[in-house]
């Protein structure tokens, strides 16, 4: 599924970078998640564009087409905000509107909280804005709270998880992730994974109507290139932003934004967090927070589930600005 989406190379903060873009108007910077691609925004980006806007969506560091540095200290939230601030410059903008989901939700409240006057507006799906802990590194929270086994916690160690994930075929470990509907914490024990899926014929995982095989065979196709590592290396660096992020401890977000999630994505029940999201204390981070949608029976890939309604959320919030 291409809709005219064109697909090109841009050379930003020292690597280069592949893009989907589409359409002419003011632009709309797309930040995808893991294991994801540019591709999970592909109805957004025709969506979009339909409503007179230049969606972009590049393949952030590490994923897909755009170069994958080895070490996971080149994936801070430093290094991804530059190579995006770069690609808007490549683009001739002063500004621009961010939607983003998971890790690229993440890197968006940096996006926003580093240069703030380089964005309009921000959608971001899944993931809240966090503040920091100047109490405790992000991975000590985790393993305090979830255990070892939390896969966030688990995917620290360079090497480890990419072994056992080289043991899976590619696309039934995608179509395992993508398909997940368990909001329950993500706990991958040494060994489960593989034992899980070593019986498990492709077959045997049913897609749902919104994942074609076509789809899974794009993501499979290039994570068979580039492996996993260049995505793990964001899960890897941070308590490297963390350190490096001290200096905006308690710093609100002074972004006009919109906030969705889905009432069965595993962010959403973590604990406390709906207290958070719900009782002000997002609103007290994050003062223009405008709008929270929680979309019933909707899971983590929120953007591929419910592409049509995450358009005109989307639509609907910028086209104010």
């Amino acid at each position: 599924m291409e809709g005219g989406i064109k697909h090109r190379m841009v050379m930003v903060n020292g690597i280069n970078m592949h893009v989907a873009e589409k359409g002419a108007g003011p632009v709309v910077l797309f930040l995808h998640g893991f294991p994801e691609l540019w591709y999970s925004w592909r109805h957004q980006i025709i969506g979009l564009a339909a409503h007179g806007y230049h969606a972009v969506a590049p393949d952030l560091r590490g994923f897909g087409g755009t170069d994958a540095p080895r070490s996971h200290t080149n994936y801070t939230a430093f290094h991804i905000v530059g190579d995006l601030i770069a690609l808007i410059d490549s683009l001739g903008q002063e500004q621009v509107f961010v939607v983003g989901h998971d890790w690229g939700a993440v890197i968006a409240w940096y996006f926003c909280m580093f240069r703030p006057e380089r964005v309009k507006a921000l959608v971001n799906l899944s993931i809240a804005f966090d503040p920091r802990d100047p109490e405790r590194k992000p991975i000590e929270s985790l393993r305090a709270m979830f255990g070892d086994d939390y896969y966030i916690c688990r995917f620290q160690e360079p090497g480890v998880v990419e072994a056992e994930f080289d043991c899976i075929n590619t696309a039934t470990l995608l179509k395992t992730f993508l398909t997940t509907r368990d909001p329950a914490p993500l706990v991958m024990p040494k060994g489960a994974l593989k034992e899980g899926l070593k019986d498990s014929v492709d077959e045997k995982i049913s897609l749902p109507s919104w994942l074609s095989e076509e789809d899974i065979s794009y993501y499979a196709n290039k994570f068979e290139k580039t492996g996993f590592t260049g995505g793990l290396n964001y899960y890897r660096a941070l308590d490297l932003n963390w350190e490096l992020s001290a200096p905006w401890t308690g710093a609100k977000l002074k972004i006009p934004v919109k906030y969705i999630v889905g009432d069965l994505d595993l962010t959403y029940s973590i604990p406390s967090a709906k207290d958070y999201i719900h009782k002000g204390g997002f609103k007290n981070q994050v003062p223009f927070l405008q709008d929270v949608v929680v979309m019933e029976g909707v899971g983590h890939f929120i953007n591929q589930e419910k592409p049509e309604e995450i358009n005109a959320h989307i639509f609907d919030f910028i086209q104010k600005f």
